[in-house]
């Protein structure tokens, strides 16, 4: 690794967070378990296959439009759960607490955890408790792991296959800018709030699609660009998204262009990338858009042998342009 110290943007979900992943961590814990680099590891016991992931969550602020960091927590590893084709069953919660926090404050996330955790049909079932100094970190951090039972009806391939369609299940950057917005005291009209949500119930509904459904992942940090280039990398496939397809808020739009910001690097947190077989892919829009969380599902875009191991956004006025990984860190502490 070039740096010799770690910087934000190791952090980020993008490029530099894949260096240190592949180039510091992996070859220290490498094991056929953890080689996939999913979102959640496979483990296969003797009847059944478990799913179990992981994730620590640091977003500033704790409260935002939408959410706070204990719903963006357990939504967050139900979602790396529920992507690989798996029902979400348990979590772990660990807190660690700066001292001075208040209480009310505690109570609140505690609650909204409590009743994500129903909503999604989901147990607490262990954790752990840290406070540490005044100063010593910001408020509160969060780390959840996930346990889940692969679902027998998804035989996904975890391969993107020539012809195959990319699917959306609504608009993107919403959780990204709406913690950029509430951070800066950016006092903006209309109804922008962060996506944070379980996709559990949602992902369930297209198990009918079996191994149609080659692969499904969260975009979150890094965004959508840099999910598809993951997608992408190591393939002689390219993914080509159509600019006009892509279903962006108003308000998210609106930001974006103030600030010089990209929406397809924004976080998301109630979003799931579908890459399925493109005779289905009508049925697994319409399917979605059943749902109350995918309403504003759509197909966004192709994999094609043009541009091998890279992502190309085809814009509204019919020129191509490379959308690479996400590079430097747009907004640290953004989940």
């Amino acid at each position: 690794m070039k740096n010799d110290r770690i910087l934000l943007s190791h952090g980020s979900g993008g490029k530099l967070s894949h260096q240190l992943i592949k180039e510091t961590l992996f070859p220290l814990l490498e094991n056929p378990l953890l080689a996939p680099l999913d979102d959640g590891a496979l483990i296969g016991l003797d009847h059944s296959q478990l799913v179990m992931t992981t994730d620590s969550y640091v977003v500033d602020p704790i409260f935002f439009s939408g959410g706070d960091i204990g719903k963006l927590a357990v939504s967050g590893t139900i979602n790396d759960v529920a992507v690989m084709g798996a029902i979400p069953r348990y979590l772990s919660l660990s807190l660690i607490i700066e001292e001075g926090l208040p209480v009310a404050d505690l109570q609140k996330i505690l609650q909204s955890i409590q009743n994500t955790c129903r909503s999604a049909d989901v147990q607490i079932v262990t954790g752990d408790t840290k406070v540490v100094p005044r100063g010593a970190m910001d408020k509160i951090f969060i780390n959840t792991t996930g346990v889940g039972e692969l679902s027998p009806r998804f035989k996904m391939s975890r391969k993107i296959n020539l012809g195959d369609a990319v699917i959306i299940n609504g608009t993107i950057g919403d959780h990204g800018t709406t913690v950029m917005a509430q951070r800066e005291g950016l006092n903006l009209q209309g109804n922008l709030q962060s996506d944070c949500a379980p996709l559990n119930d949602l992902i369930r509904n297209l198990s009918d699609f079996g191994e149609q459904i080659r692969i499904m992942r969260d975009p979150t940090r890094g965004g959508l660009a840099t999910t598809l280039n993951e997608l992408a990398e190591g393939t002689e496939l390219g993914i080509v998204i159509r600019e006009e397809e892509i279903p962006v808020r108003k308000e998210v739009q609106g930001l974006c262009e103030i600030l010089g910001l990209d929406p397809l690097y924004l976080a998301n947190e109630g979003k799931v990338v579908i890459v399925a077989a493109d005779s289905v892919a009508p049925q697994i829009v319409e399917k979605l858009r059943l749902h109350p969380l995918g309403k504003e599902a759509r197909i966004i875009g192709r994999v094609e042998e043009r541009h091998p191991n890279k992502v190309v956004l085809e814009t509204q006025y019919g020129t191509h342009r490379i959308v690479d990984m996400l590079t430097g860190e747009q907004l640290p502490r953004i989940c």
